[in-house]
């Protein structure tokens, strides 16, 4: 028996966000649940936070930041200088108050699919993953490799992302958020030691 109703979930957000941006929320949604069925993680969980992960995303960025201080949602200096950062905390608040998903793992994983974190939960990898290599995308370094890595050993695809996500920051002149560049260096660590153990 279904918790939530993707169907219902999709028609509200089809209204919401752009044609290329809902595409892309499909996307995302359908390699969330292939990553599911590989890693063994929940499959309608993997489905919903896919779906929602981006429901904030089409928001103007000034109500972006009026959601935050009116409910009390922390604010880092790289959100208030680039306040489309703040659309994955933003998501999750959507996700919970308009989209009713109370479960704390699906929220999170909305909440860090840009940042990334430290240890991250099974779903968090699922839909950060999948944000980064679903059909649509093009445009990253290493896709096809990421793409492989990501059925193969997830760990490792999420310190390859992490590592092309920084290099292109500071390549572009981009600010790096913080939590990313503690995710890196946590993923950097894993796989160091994986290597050491594994030559």
């Amino acid at each position: 028996m279904s918790n939530y109703d993707l169907i219902k979930i999709q028609e509200r957000l089809q209204k919401k966000l752009t044609p290329e941006r809902y595409q892309h929320t499909l996307g995302v949604m359908y390699t969330c649940a292939a990553l599911a069925m590989r890693h063994g993680c929940d499959l309608e969980k993997a489905l919903v936070a896919g779906l929602l992960h981006d429901c904030a995303k089409c928001m103007p960025n000034e109500k972006k930041l009026k959601i935050c201080k009116k409910n009390h949602i922390p604010v880092t200096q790289a959100e208030l200088d680039n306040p489309f950062l703040l659309h994955a905390k933003v998501g999750a608040f959507l996700a919970r108050e308009k989209y009713g998903v109370e479960d704390e793992e699906i929220l999170n994983a909305i909440r860090y699919h840009t940042t990334g974190t430290t240890n991250m939960t099974l779903l968090e990898k699922i839909t950060y993953i999948a944000d980064y290599i679903e059909p649509w995308r093009n445009k990253a370094p290493n896709l096809s490799t990421i793409r492989e890595l990501a059925f193969v050993d997830i760990d490792q695809a999420l310190y390859v992302v992490f590592r092309d996500t920084l290099q292109y920051l500071q390549h572009t002149g981009n600010e790096i958020d913080q939590t990313t560049r503690m995710a890196y260096e946590f993923y950097r660590d894993l796989y160091e030691k994986k290597e050491k153990k594994n030559p």
